[in-house]
């Protein structure tokens, strides 16, 4: 066995077929390694034709040169962990078979069948090899109910039922599985199953997404990479389903069918809200050491908010505000807390009312309303439109946090777009209001400056 070299990072083989649309397949396998931080390497065993709407044509690589890239990998790199996808044929199978115990790598079989839009994606002749050949020298096996269905003869259409599948699947010489529940009703439940050991229920919740194409493949790749990092496998297991619900989640709706799922969109909201934390430190800089801000302060006090880009936001927490907000210090401004996400929700909820209509306008602030600050708002230059709030209906009333979005679309409809300002004149025990927009923490707060200072030099 040619034990991997230690490169400083955890690598892991794919061994799977191509999707020319990118969202499945090796494809896919390599983005999820790469944004759990594992180094990808590959060895395909099919090219195929396909974009969102199906497959139109595969071509089998011949099984000599697919040993041929593994050899490669494992002579050079090392090949520790693995997972392996479309195998399609026979064939291809018993030569993976082979690999994995000359090389005695740690595997996972997604045992791909058919694709997201129904292609036959393993021969029905492979399945047996599959169960024969493959199957007793992997760690672990991911399949789908269907997937499921055919490994175990049995007829899934309950949680129970992906347990007894479970155990007859770890008959065949698996020590586990992982049985899917994507397609059973309600909330997905995909079940561990161990030899010597209960189940494992591992719940999440469902999206109602259009991008779902790659998820099995998604799925297994990141168990992989995470055990290639050392996880056990229930918690690569556990840690896998969150990566793929993220992925799902912000899936990308391109082509005219089924999109794919994204796999970077863990990596890119991580780096979203770095730079987001950074803009609102910056901001609280110039906050907190201006001398022209005190006076703006409201009885409510300030607070100031900047969202993730629109493709990220999902609510409150996709907003980054201060906690407990900013006081008036005698005359400056003083931040109670550092930045944080779902922080706030008055501002918060102007910020993605109003990316409703600009997604770049992603920041908000609130100050003290009065004749004097508003005259320094025009005199600035500010685009302004306003909101009564006595005119809002009895049923937004009525509904919990529904009256800051209900004025923020009424204004932003009266002036035909984002404006700069939106205030309101308060109502029954509400304080008067002057909320500043802006494309991000900083440009927000120069506005806020920039007023405070034609407000002490009129």
């Amino acid at each position: 066995m040619l034990k991997p070299t230690f490169s400083g990072i955890p690598t892991a083989l794919t061994i799977a077929g191509s999707d020319s649309g990118g969202g499945a397949g090796i494809e896919a396998d390599i983005k999820t390694f790469a944004a759990l931080g594992v180094h990808g390497m590959a060895s395909i065993t099919a090219l195929t034709a396909q974009n969102t709407t199906g497959v139109s044509g595969i071509y089998e690589i011949p099984v000599e040169f697919i040993r041929k890239q593994i050899d490669a990998v494992a002579s050079d790199i090392g090949i520790a962990n693995a997972k392996s996808g479309m195998l399609y044929s026979p064939n291809i199978v018993r030569e993976v078979a082979r690999a994995v115990r000359e090389y005695e790598f740690s595997l996972v079989v997604d045992p791909v069948m058919i694709s997201k839009s129904g292609a036959s994606l393993l021969q029905k002749q492979a399945i047996a090899t599959l169960k024969s050949d493959l199957l007793p020298h992997a760690q672990v096996v991911t399949p789908n109910l269907e997937e499921a269905e055919l490994l175990s003869g049995i007829r899934i259409t309950t949680l129970k039922d992906s347990m007894l599948a479970g155990k007859e699947i770890l008959a065949l010489g698996v020590p586990a599985v992982i049985i899917k529940g994507g397609h059973l009703a309600g909330p997905p439940v995909d079940v561990l199953c161990r030899r010597g050991s209960e189940p494992i229920i591992f719940q999440g919740p469902r999206y109602g997404s259009e991008a779902s194409h790659g998820t099995g493949c998604t799925f297994s790749a990141a168990i992989t990479a995470l055990l290639a990092k050392g996880s056990s496998l229930e918690d690569a297991t556990r840690r896998a389903k969150e990566f793929v619900a993220n992925a799902i989640q912000f899936g990308f709706k391109i082509g005219k069918g089924i999109g794919p799922v994204n796999p970077t969109s863990n990596i890119s909201i991580d780096a979203e809200r770095m730079k987001i934390i950074e803009n609102m430190a910056d901001a609280l800089t110039l906050i907190e050491s201006s001398n022209s801000l005190g006076s703006l302060s409201p009885e409510c006090q300030i607070n100031i908010a900047m969202a993730l880009p629109k493709q990220y936001t999902t609510g409150l927490d996709s907003v980054c505000a201060i906690p407990g907000r900013i006081f008036n210090v005698s005359g400056k401004l003083k931040a109670a807390a550092c930045p944080m996400f779902g922080a706030s929700k008055h501002v918060a909820k102007i910020v993605l009312t109003a990316m409703e209509y600009e997604m770049e306008m992603r920041s908000a602030m609130n100050i003290r309303w009065s004749e004097e600050i508003m005259a320094a708002c025009k005199k600035a230059g500010l685009r302004i439109s306003s909101y009564e709030r006595e005119k809002e209906p009895p049923e937004v009333k009525m509904m919990e946090g529904a009256s800051v979005p209900w004025g923020v679309r009424q204004a932003i409809q009266t002036f035909g777009g984002v404006p700069d300002i939106i205030y309101h004149m308060g109502d029954m025990g509400k304080e008067p209001m002057i909320n500043i927009l802006g494309k991000d923490a900083v440009s927000t707060a120069m506005k806020a400056i920039q007023i405070g200072r034609l407000v002490e030099s009129p």
